[in-house]
């Protein structure tokens, strides 16, 4: 019978996958390889060094039976811990910020964690910080363990012992270059730290957030003062000593709006479902091959997956928000769906047949100017109140008459896709345009709302 004892013994021999359409695109020369993190059991990297410091605890004895891990993470740690402490019987609390996503949490709960959620904008020091908070509830919790994932010696020597030697193996030994975000600082460090080892003359590339420290801190040796960066899980505001940045060889500092469209590329033209940190690193791996004739090898790390940001990057809404969707996402339905950050709306129309009075009333009630009118499904007029009030102002028994004596034309319907540059062109002409689904009109768009995306 083939089976596995458990499910930690699926953790690590991930394999490498080529990227093909993206690469040709950027026409890239170089053979560009993804280490698909993303297929171990709680779907990231982080599965590797969370099993690795548990085996160290308890080889060290600093874990007992019945004990509680205690970690601050981004998530994906705490998931790769939760895993091996479901299957030794283990308790586990995780400290995190509210910029983790509602799916990671979510994880984490599902696996039998508890969860503490500090505010990301607390300052490293503060109680209020994370890191300080998980620190105070080990320190009050009898039987526990905080590994300390940052300073950890376990964490660097999981990826020196499994994923520099697996990369080395599925390449034949041919990689010619490394590229890994930096959080922890293990991933790079003990993949880096094997690679070099194997051969000098690979380069190791680091991909950080800009708003981390960790380019300058390598080129001048000095701390900046760290600025928000809205991908979860990579880059750091003070140094940590698991990042040695000696064996790094360069480190490239990649935009949020980058990294979110190259995630949000791979999972749409390779089918390789990813999260933010993966854009980033995908982001270093082509900014280094684009030199690089066909016998080069490069490598980067798929962090997890796609499936823990469903309700960020991955969400055109979200994106929407944080002004980093590109404009041919930005369609007519979208816009309804979220104009005024509010959810979508009923369509608010008259028909033909309403009267005036009525039309003015409803305009009044819900404060707007301008009304679609609607026979059926079907557009066949338009109501704007400064067009009304000037007919009423020459004839005040209009009042009483029907909406279809007064009316002006139907504004111009498009389709719930139309691209917002459509939508805009027909602006230039008409106050407003109506949206429609299926046969349907659904929604109504005017100037101010595509206006509002831009500010």
């Amino acid at each position: 019978m083939k089976a596995y004892n458990d499910i930690t013994a699926l953790i690590g021999r991930t394999p490498l996958v080529r990227v093909n359409h993206l690469t040709r695109e950027h026409k890239i020369k170089a053979q560009v390889y993804a280490k698909m993190e993303s297929l171990n059991p709680g779907y990231s990297v982080k599965d590797r060094i969370g099993i690795s410091m548990i085996d160290w605890a308890e080889r060290e004895g600093v874990l007992k039976k019945g004990g509680t891990l205690i970690e601050a993470t981004s998530g994906n740690t705490g998931i790769g811990m939760a895993l091996t402490a479901a299957v030794r019987g283990y308790k586990c609390i995780f400290v995190l910020t509210d910029k983790v996503s509602v799916e990671k949490m979510r994880y984490l709960k599902a696996l039998g964690a508890d969860i503490v959620v500090c505010p990301a904008a607390a300052k490293h020091g503060t109680p209020d910080h994370y890191v300080e908070t998980a620190k105070r509830i080990a320190q009050e919790t009898p039987n526990s363990f905080y590994p300390d994932q940052y300073n950890h010696p376990a964490n660097p020597e999981a990826h020196y012992r499994t994923t520099g030697p697996e990369i080395w193996e599925d390449t034949d030994g041919k990689i010619t270059h490394f590229v890994a975000s930096i959080g922890t600082g293990g991933t790079i460090s003990g993949t880096g730290r094997y690679l070099k080892e194997q051969n000098p003359k690979i380069k190791i590339i680091g991909a950080d957030p800009y708003g981390s420290i960790f380019k300058t801190y390598k080129e001048s040796g000095k701390v900046p003062e760290a600025t928000p960066y809205l991908v979860e899980g990579i880059g750091q505001s003070l140094p940590v000593g698991n990042a040695d940045l000696k064996i790094i060889d360069e480190i490239i500092n990649i935009t949020d709006r980058e990294s979110f469209d190259l995630a949000r590329q791979l999972s749409r033209r390779e089918g390789i479902f990813c999260g933010g940190s993966t854009g980033t690193n995908f982001a270093g791996a082509l900014r280094v091959a684009k030199d690089l004739d066909e016998n080069a090898i490069v490598v980067f790390i798929v962090c997890d997956t796609g499936e823990h940001y469903l309700t960020k990057f991955h969400s055109d809404e979200w994106m929407k928000e944080k002004l980093l969707l590109e404009p041919q996402r930005i369609t007519a339905g979208l816009i309804a769906e979220t104009k005024n950050g509010t959810s979508p709306q009923e369509l608010i129309f008259v028909s033909p047949d309403d009267t005036v009075s009525d039309a003015l009333d409803k305009m009044n009630a819900n404060g707007i100017t301008q009304l679609p009118v609607l026979e059926g499904h079907e557009s066949v007029g338009s109501l704007r109140e400064s067009q009304v009030l000037t007919k009423l102002l020459a004839d005040r028994e209009l009042l009483n008459a029907k909406v279809s004596e007064v009316m002006d034309k139907s504004f111009p319907v498009v389709d719930v896709d139309t691209s917002i540059n459509e939508i805009k062109s027909k602006l230039v002409r008409s106050p407003a345009v109506l949206i429609e689904d299926f046969k349907r009109i659904t929604g109504i768009l005017t100037r101010g709302d595509v206006l509002e995306i831009h500010r």
